[in-house]
């Protein structure tokens, strides 16, 4: 799943693991900015770890957070910390 951030790129190797909710409904701080641009939905912030290849080949594995919405899907990526 490949994925692009601000000032890189990089590609999600699944599975992901030790996913939790970090937020859901109302406690979703962007929840306005996520339904104009996806639509509709009952929105989670989420976290978790994967192992992730960037773009110029390197591996890694890190922790990973995202929002999520049943019907809708993983949305927005973002590299939190990169793990031994």
């Amino acid at each position: 799943m490949p994925v692009s951030a601000a000032s890189m790129s990089f590609e999600i190797i699944p599975p992901i693991e030790h996913i939790e909710t970090i937020a859901s409904g109302k406690a979703v701080r962007t929840q306005a900015r996520l339904r104009r641009r996806y639509g509709k939905g009952y929105w989670r912030k989420r976290k978790g770890i994967a192992m992730i290849k960037f773009d110029n080949g390197l591996w890694a594995k890190a922790e990973l957070h995202w929002y999520e919405a049943t019907g809708i899907g993983k949305k927005e990526f973002k590299i939190k910390r990169l793990l031994k």
